[in-house]
């Protein structure tokens, strides 16, 4: 672990609101599970300093044999009682189309911390849909929504991205704030570094790198080769 202690009691400020741990601390390692946000204070469009939520933002990632595409959509959907907007991820492996992917996020307009109200999943097999395999939506068979990415950022803070039990449990916890990561699409400095676990596949760890003024730039393998205004 590359943060030396745990953080006793994570406070996020989120909205007029505060946030705190749904746990004691002696349980292990905590991660927030309840936020309390104002729906007045949220927006389908904003800027977190790692989270782009405009319009017409596109990256596109490749490695391993494989190439993500995100691009933040012009469409909206509303997903329990608040209007969040639709950010497309588009991933193909050796040219073959294996996922497609509509996430549903909205910002605070007072803190730019970015909340996840959940997904529409395609999962693809020789050209054709076979499955919708962690697919969740906020408000629907018990699932919350969770957060995407805090504002500020903490140093050691622990929440859950999503929130839908049995089917799709992310959580994550902030490593670093100084990394350093070398892509096609350049270098990028102070990047924030996030570990993303789940209880529902025990041991498996994946890093996520994130660049301020662009967000994602290192997803495992994937590694950024362009990001900008997508092509109509």
């Amino acid at each position: 672990m590359a943060v030396g202690r745990l953080i006793s009691v994570l406070v996020l400020a989120i909205g007029p609101v505060t946030v705190l741990p749904a746990a004691a601390p002696q349980a292990g390692r905590v991660f927030t599970t309840e936020f309390s946000v104002d729906p007045a204070e949220l927006s389908t469009t904003g800027e977190n300093p790692y989270f782009v939520l405009e319009p017409g933002f596109q990256a596109a990632f490749e490695g391993a044999g494989a190439r993500l595409v995100i691009t933040v959509t012009n469409d909206v959907k509303r997903v329990d009682g608040v209007d969040t907007r639709v950010v497309e991820e588009r991933e193909t492996k050796n040219g073959h189309l294996i996922e497609v992917s509509r996430n549903y996020f909205a910002i605070s307009r007072r803190t730019s911390a970015v909340f996840y109200f959940g997904e529409d999943v395609d999962m693809y097999e020789n050209d054709r849909v076979v499955s919708h395999e962690g697919a969740w939506l906020a408000g629907v068979a018990g699932a919350k929504y969770g957060l995407m990415m805090p504002a500020p950022i903490l140093i050691g803070a622990r929440f859950y991205q999503e929130i839908a039990p049995k089917v799709a449990m992310d959580r994550a916890e902030v490593l670093g704030m100084t990394e350093i990561v070398k892509t096609p699409a350049g270098e990028f400095r102070n990047c924030v570094k996030i570990e993303e676990t789940t209880p529902l596949e025990p041991g498996v760890r994946e890093a996520k790198f994130y660049a301020r003024g662009i967000g994602l730039v290192q997803d495992g393998d994937l590694k950024l080769v362009k990001h900008g205004r997508a092509r109509d």
